[in-house]
């Protein structure tokens, strides 16, 4: 198994149907409640996001870890700092 299959998000964030810069601002959020070294992962429908959150996770400080796409939704996971 990779380590990659060993990403187990704590939490999923569901951003769908939400557009920039919401899904920023809920991911933001969310990892407040997490602790550090922990994943989450954050779901959403907006193309805008493939590009925002890698950098938004960069400026954070957190570790941008994978993005996938499932049908119409994108999938990102955040290992927080």
């Amino acid at each position: 198994m990779s380590e990659e299959e060993d990403i187990k998000p704590v939490k999923v964030l569901d951003c769908i149907g939400l557009y920039c810069p919401i899904p920023i601002f809920n991911t933001t959020q969310e990892m407040e409640t997490i602790e550090s070294g922990q994943v989450l992962e954050m779901v959403t429908d907006d193309p805008a996001a493939v590009q925002d959150i890698p950098r938004w996770a960069k400026r954070a400080g957190h570790q941008f870890l994978k993005l996938f796409k499932e049908g119409e939704h994108y999938h990102f996971l955040i290992r927080k700092k």
